[in-house]
């Protein structure tokens, strides 16, 4: 299971991946700095999810679901469906 934390250490990493700094990220996503940080850290023991996926999006990421033990996305199944990868 994702936790909390998990999902501030990928946003973080996400965030350094990019070569972004906290600053950066914010301005990218039109968020205070103080968010990115919060979130990084979890400071208030929460996080947007408003402000989650816009700043994935700054740092070139997008947030999709994946059905727990399996690597690929609904999306990447329904585009190899609709290739007839599928059986």
């Amino acid at each position: 299971m994702t936790t909390l934390s998990d999902v501030a250490d990928m946003l973080r990493n996400a965030r350094r991946e990019a070569g972004l700094s906290q600053e950066e990220l914010a301005r990218r996503a039109g968020v205070a700095r103080s968010t990115v940080a919060r979130m990084e850290t979890l400071a208030r023991g929460d996080m947007s999810v408003s402000a989650l996926l816009r700043l994935l999006e700054a740092a070139g990421y997008d947030l999709k679901p994946v059905r727990h033990g399996h690597v690929r996305t609904l999306e990447d199944i329904l585009a190899e469906q609709r290739r007839g990868d599928v059986p």
